[in-house]
């Protein structure tokens, strides 16, 4: 892969970089009310998200980084999208990634955090990542009721409410396209973080799973040597 990505100025985007969810107020852009706000008390915030990965990469297919992802949510995903992406900037090949270490974490670029800007639709962008988790969990058609009444009952016990359990519930149940994930972002950083996150919850070896995430790839305007760096960097990540 040719690694020279567009030399954006720093905390900007590609110029002429067009995001899905760009473009009209927050009304006009479509997004769903979500509970839990406030990031504590229950609400689908960063605790949260950090439990539904543990979830979701607990489905048996996982490697050995799984309690690192799922502890550390939010952080986690940052530091591997902020590493992939200074590296492509950097020009560098994508083969070239290392496995993220915990030492790391305090070297994630700010911009790279779910917590640094909201979502197009003006929601906190903790939920956009939840919503892209959910429909990469379901690519492969295997999200059953058994599995969802499982998701559901662990995050009760771990303190979610119960608006933010009925929210998860309808999500788990809805039809969730690469194009509705996509549309949440809106720069090349939040992009990339959509596609960290749902690349570290499906088996890239299976086609079917492989061909959501092209397809969200595409859908989210990644450049494909973008797009490799950040596939690379969670696989060696997976994998150490």
């Amino acid at each position: 892969m040719g690694g020279g990505g567009p030399q954006a100025p720093q905390g900007q985007s590609a110029p002429g970089q067009a995001f899905p969810g760009q473009g009209g107020p927050p009304s006009a852009r479509g997004g769903s009310g979500f509970p839990g706000a406030g990031f504590g008390g229950g609400g689908l915030g960063g605790a949260a998200m950090g439990g539904l990965l543990g979830m979701l990469l607990g489905r048996g297919r996982r490697g050995r980084s799984g309690g690192l992802l799922a502890t550390l949510g939010p952080m986690v995903l940052g530091a591997l999208a902020s590493r992939a992406f200074q590296a492509w900037q950097q020009g560098r090949a994508a083969q070239s990634s290392t496995p993220l270490a915990p030492q790391q974490l305090a070297e994630v670029d700010p911009r790279f955090l779910p917590s640094a800007a909201p979502a197009t639709d003006g929601q906190p962008f903790e939920f956009a990542v939840i919503r892209a988790m959910v429909a990469a969990a379901k690519a492969d058609g295997h999200l059953d009721e058994q599995e969802r009444a499982q998701i559901l009952g662990q995050m009760s016990e771990g303190g979610m409410d119960v608006e933010a359990q009925q929210f998860l519930a309808e999500l788990m149940a809805s039809d969730l396209s690469p194009a509705t994930v996509a549309k949440a972002a809106g720069s090349e950083e939040q992009a990339s973080q959509l596609y960290v996150a749902s690349r570290i919850v499906v088996d890239a070896e299976s086609p079917q799973e492989r061909a959501y995430l092209d397809a969200l790839a595409v859908a989210l305007r990644l450049p494909p040597d973008l797009a490799a760096h950040l596939d690379h960097q969670v696989t060696v990540t997976l994998q150490g």
